[in-house]
């Protein structure tokens, strides 16, 4: 897989180092994701695993139990929307503590209708509040370019209602590294403090896209292209989409690094192997020892 040479500025090599270093990868529960995973992914590197309406939570939580029996560190996501009731939510989290899980990406789900009473992310971040924070590790979602249906000012009051309980800030897809650093610095102003991860697409096909996309249920690969134009847009474009040219501009800006961007989330859409020949490739370029595995402690925050 191609890579782009090294940077020739040494704090430039030294940010995309230090980026590459607090990195995560997420996957989709897919029949033949755990032996993907397995076979490409180092145990260093923690793995986030989606949900899928048509596979519901529980097929998460398996993978999520069989991938930490291999030892990785993993990170379920829990759409509010598709919890239909505390006992449910309560299930949940006791298999996952049965597992030796205690972190979990929270969002609202894109289910049309709530299941029950979890309409938004805050309301399940709430509900684990009164269970006594079982979880230990939370993540959010943060909207650098906003959300089509969501007010500005309602993401922002939601941000800050969600921060207090959140271990990191991880960023929906964005193809503009200053819109990227600009949200985070604008963020950070705000007096929210939470480290933001960027989420960054990884090298992925157009007919890996399209098989994604067949493999989620009919409604959510609908509303799954709708959120992929922008990708889908860089294939158009010769030779196609890579990660490269959009992190390392994101390295460049003086905002990122003034700013609370501490890590990156890969979107592997599956294409597993490619995401870490490709990691791997441009941590190689990199001078000396950059771009190697941080130790576990700084590795939380991408994940």
């Amino acid at each position: 897989m191609k890579t782009e040479r090294a940077p020739r500025n040494p704090a430039l090599a030294a940010r995309l180092g230090s980026l590459l270093g607090n990195i995560s990868y997420e996957v989709m529960p897919f029949k033949r994701t755990e032996d993907e995973v397995v076979a490409h992914v180092p145990l260093d590197i923690p793995v986030t695993i989606t949900v899928t309406e048509a596979k519901g939570i529980s097929a998460t939580i398996d993978l999520a139990e069989r991938l930490a029996a291999h030892g990785y560190h993993v990170n379920p996501h829990l759409p509010a929307r598709q919890i239909g009731s505390e006992a449910e939510l309560v299930d949940i989290v006791n298999r996952m503590l049965a597992n030796g899980i205690d972190r979990a990406f929270i969002v609202a789900g894109d289910a049309k209708e709530p299941a029950g009473d979890y309409d938004s992310a805050l309301k399940l971040i709430q509900a684990l509040d009164h269970m006594g924070r079982p979880l230990s590790d939370i993540g959010v979602s943060g909207y650098p370019e906003g959300h089509a249906h969501i007010s500005d000012a309602d993401l922002d009051t939601a941000l800050r209602t969600k921060t207090p309980y959140a271990a990191r800030i991880v960023t929906q897809m964005c193809f503009d590294a200053t819109t990227i650093a600009r949200w985070a610095d604008a963020t950070a102003q705000r007096g929210i403090t939470v480290p933001v991860i960027v989420g960054l697409p990884g090298p992925v096909s157009r007919q890996k896209l399209v098989r994604i996309a067949g493999g989620i249920g009919l409604g959510q690969s609908a509303r799954f292209l709708q959120k992929q134009q922008g990708l889908l847009r860089k294939f158009l474009t010769p030779g196609g989409f890579t990660p490269d040219g959009l992190l390392r501009k994101l390295a460049a800006l003086p905002t990122a690094s003034a700013g609370n961007i501490q890590g990156l989330r890969i979107f592997t859409f599956n294409e597993i192997a490619g995401t870490e020949e490709w990691r791997r490739n441009l941590a190689a370029s990199l001078p000396g020892a950059l771009g190697e595995p941080c130790p576990p402690a700084q590795r939380v925050s991408a994940q």
